[in-house]
């Protein structure tokens, strides 16, 4: 199983649903993670009733109580993150156990690499003594008993967990421990991303090659069964993981540019009732045109034209269609100060999703940020729609 922490991007979406809170973190259950749990319960009951020779009803209870057990597992390391999270001031957002693992969602990356060591390593930690102490328990028992069992599956899998969760690639916590060491050697946080993130690849191939030599030399027994198709796929979200955290680094780097008095398109003020040809061909003196702002009798802006209405409306209807007919109220368009920097713009477009937003300078509207814009200064090399 994989366990990941998740850098903030915008916008976020949560799957699955939140089942409660630990120690005021939201827990939320990903319906893959339903999947996982019946595959293992149905599997497990089978080994466990064949080595223990008990009922078909009591290895389906053995089962679920070793998923149990696992999910349990798998919290306690991402709890590993969170508090640790926590207790350097970074927010958390919640934990979500999915179908290989979980991941802890905070609200920001570590300040220093110090901290990012530590919140890496902390799930990985809280694994490998759970694996101990389950060691020491299955020693502890008698053999071939439910108990000696039980204990045996969790500290194999704690301990895999752990050591597969070290391995120096990102989306995994080791990757995230060798990018802080070459943020650490380099100061220069999106290069070590960039680099861990080609490493995580390196072993997503690699899991490929596990899963390969498995298949060849091990017979098809039902872990052998459970494990393969587990492999591939954990190798498929290794490499689309490292291949974002590569895209993030990319992204980031360029947060400095972001200049909304530059980046904003200028604002057309026209008033309302004004046929929407008519407003276009106001606001089409400018590259890219500017955006149409629908003022109130007394000269207040109050609407904006929304270019999505805009495009559903045919040409040869436009010179009988009202701005206001494709407009939205400004009050429901979110606003962006014009002096925030990078950091600050991608946080309120991660907290609003929105295609447009309001800059502001006091109480004055200064421009319209279109989302599309915002996204090929960051990724000038993707084929965007505007």
């Amino acid at each position: 199983m994989e366990s990941k922490r998740q850098a903030p991007r915008p916008p976020t979406r949560h799957a699955g649903v939140t089942v409660g809170r630990v120690v005021g973190v939201p827990l939320r259950l990903d319906w893959s993670m339903l999947l996982l749990a019946l595959a293992v319960a149905v599997m497990y009951a089978e080994f466990a009733r064949h080595q223990l020779a008990l009922s078909p009803a009591g290895g389906y209870v053995i089962g679920l109580g070793f998923v149990v057990s696992l999910l349990g597992s798998v919290l306690l390391h991402e709890l590993g993150h969170a508090l640790t999270a926590r207790r350097y001031g970074i927010g958390v957002r919640g934990i979500t156990l999915e179908l290989l693992g979980g991941y802890t969602e905070m609200d920001r990356d570590a300040p220093t690499p110090r901290v990012d060591l530590l919140v890496s390593l902390a799930g990985p930690a809280v694994s490998a003594v759970l694996g101990g102490a389950a060691v020491a328990v299955t020693m502890a028992l008698p053999d071939r008993t439910v108990g000696h069992q039980l204990a045996f599956q969790l500290a194999v899998s704690n301990v895999v967990v752990a050591a597969f969760n070290v391995l120096p690639g990102l989306p995994l916590d080791g990757g995230r421990a060798l990018r802080a060491a070459l943020w650490a050697a380099t100061r220069d946080r999106h290069r070590a991303t960039e680099v861990a993130g080609w490493v995580g690849r390196v072993v997503a191939i690699g899991t490929v090659g596990a899963a390969v030599v498995l298949a060849l030399t091990r017979p098809p027994t039902p872990p052998v069964l459970l494990a393969l198709p587990l492999m591939l796929l954990v190798a498929f979200t290794l490499w689309r993981g490292a291949g974002q955290s590569i895209r993030l680094a990319r992204v980031t780097r360029r947060f400095p540019l972001i200049d909304l008095s530059r980046l904003a398109r200028p604002v057309c003020a026209v008033p309302a009732g004004t046929p929407l040809a008519e407003a276009q061909r106001r606001a089409a003196g400018t590259d890219p045109p500017a955006a149409l702002l629908v003022t109130d009798s007394a000269g207040g802006p109050h609407a904006l034209v929304n270019p999505v209405e805009v495009a559903a409306v045919a040409v040869n209807r436009r010179p009988w269609v009202p701005v206001d007919a494709v407009s939205r109220p400004l009050a429901e368009v979110p606003a962006v100060s014009v002096g925030l920097d990078g950091e600050q713009v991608m946080e309120t477009v991660r907290r609003h999703p929105g295609a447009q937003y309001v800059v502001t300078s006091g109480e004055d509207v200064v421009g319209i940020l279109h989302l599309a814009d915002l996204a090929q200064l960051l990724e000038p090399h993707r084929k965007m729609n505007t």
